[in-house]
């Protein structure tokens, strides 16, 4: 059996899987809420992410009826970005700031300005962005001297389980991409850039490929958590990284478009494809010897969520879909911006805001959330746009997260992009991939990609049946966001 743990933005998930890559057990522990003391910030505490994995561990051995010693190797995954603090002896120094945070607009301005825009992506394939990990530690630099005075190492959320996993300061080269430190080309930390930004590579944890053996649990973390002392843990990715190789996204031409938190549309290549206007990511791929590139939609999940909680508290996602399921494509007319955390594809503008557009008296409930979704695709499919203009090919495009759940989802999203999407037999999202990293990591196949091959499997195929109308509603979108810059923000 391996363990995929993904330390998500909500919760934190374990997931289980055999050699025949069937999911035996999972299992969840929700996050507290993030912290949000202004407008464009978002933290939360390392420390209840470990107590969620504490949980999520504990639970899917329960419902495995499996001990620890069954477990024969563990991978991580999780949420990425996000900027955990932490002293000599490994405590946690402040909240981290998170991949949706938004405060940093005046340090990646800095940290432009000191290397050069070109430099920066020559350098590590991307723009700076208030949602990568240097900008966060650069913010805390500037406001909070005496914690920054007391770094002594810095890691990405799923890396701070980790350590209190395994005691092991350790990090995968997909999730050192979203840092802003690695020179991605050739996978490895840049003195460059950590020097002109004042960050000691000495912060900087050690370098290992996804399904690299990088640490072993603890005693304490096995006593922790009930897993076996001794057992093998993989470096992991990303959530975006080993939630590609859940879905066998690991060659050219494959593509997919996933919907959580944030909406992400991901493409394997094989060679560091550089968007020299920094509006796509260009990261180390999770399996050795690739590169992906994505495009991020800050609000997607969570467009859904905002709605649901502010304006329908109670009512469950499957009653408010059902509702729009009976709305015509194209929400008659009603339009969604979904940049309530500013947006990063295609506009790099962490000062963006969301809004409805073209809202009638006629207009029901129903209609907001229908509006909402086809919103939320109408951005995933700004990518797709890039795509075509840099030449990247897309052979099929497999939905993820929650948009591949539910059949209104499914079928939007084959609408707006105008392709047959592919859902996946087992859909567990990044945990699953990180429990396949964890197998390829002790044998159990030879290869990232022939571990895909053995386990990811299409149960369904659903073509566009309104790509006509949503073509028609995707012209209109594009023109929103120029409009809604021009009127100004608070």
């Amino acid at each position: 059996m391996f363990l995929g743990i993904d330390v998500g933005t909500g919760g934190t998930r374990a997931v289980l899987i055999d050699r025949e890559g069937r999911v035996v057990a999972s299992a969840a522990s929700d996050h507290a809420a993030i912290r949000s003391e202004h407008i464009g910030w978002a933290e939360q505490d390392p420390e209840d992410w470990w107590r969620a994995a504490r949980e999520a561990i504990a639970g899917v051995m329960v419902v495995a009826e499996l001990a620890g010693a069954e477990i024969q190797a563990v991978g991580l995954t999780g949420q990425m970005h996000g900027c955990v603090m932490l002293d000599a002896n490994g405590e946690v120094l402040r909240a981290a700031l998170i991949w949706c945070d938004q405060r940093t607009q005046p340090e990646c301005d800095w940290l432009e300005a000191k290397i050069g825009r070109e430099r920066l992506i020559e350098l590590t394939c991307n723009p700076a962005l208030p949602n990568f990990t240097l900008t966060k530690l650069l913010w805390v630099r500037t406001h909070q001297p005496e914690i920054f005075a007391r770094i002594a190492h810095v890691l990405c959320p799923k890396d701070f389980v980790r350590l209190r996993l395994t005691g092991e300061y350790a990090m995968d080269m997909q999730e050192a991409s979203g840092t802003l430190l690695l020179d991605v080309a050739h996978r490895r930390w840049s003195e460059e850039v950590a020097e002109a930004a004042g960050i000691p590579m000495s912060w900087l944890p050690r370098l290992f490929e996804g399904p690299e053996i990088c640490a072993r649990i603890s005693r304490d973390g096995a006593g922790a958590t009930g897993l076996a002392a001794g057992a093998p843990v993989a470096a992991g990715a990303g959530d975006q990284g080993a939630g590609a190789v859940g879905m066998g996204i690991v060659g050219p031409g494959s593509v997919s478009a996933t919907i959580g938190t944030s909406g992400v549309v991901f493409a394997a290549t094989d060679r560091p494809a550089m968007d020299r206007l920094g509006r796509l990511h260009t990261f180390c791929h999770a399996a050795p010897g690739l590169w992906h590139v994505m495009g991020v939609t800050n609000g997607a999940g969570l467009s859904l969520r905002w709605f649901r909680d502010t304006f329908a508290a109670g009512v469950g996602y499957d009653e408010l879909t059902l509702g729009a399921a009976t709305v015509p494509a194209g929400s008659e007319g009603m339009l969604w911006a979904p940049y309530l955390f500013g947006e990063r594809t295609p506009y790099l503008d962490p000062l963006a805001r969301a809004a409805f557009v073209g809202v009638t008296a006629s207009h029901t409930r129903a209609h907001f959330v229908r509006a909402v979704m086809e919103g939320v695709a109408f951005s995933l499919r700004d990518t797709l746009s890039l795509f075509d203009e840099l030449g990247i090919p897309v052979a099929r495009i497999r939905l993820g997260g929650g948009g591949a759940r539910g059949p209104l989802w499914r079928q939007i999203q084959a609408d707006v992009y105008g392709r047959p999407v592919e859902l996946l037999a087992a859909e567990e999202g990044g945990a699953f991939g990180a429990a396949l990293l964890a197998g390829v990591g002790v044998g159990a196949w030879p290869s990232v990609e022939a571990g895909c091959a053995a386990t990811v499997r299409v149960a369904e195929v659903i073509e566009p049946k309104y790509a006509a109308e949503m073509d028609e509603g995707y012209s209109r979108f594009r023109s929103m966001y120029p409009a809604l810059k021009q009127i100004g923000r608070a």
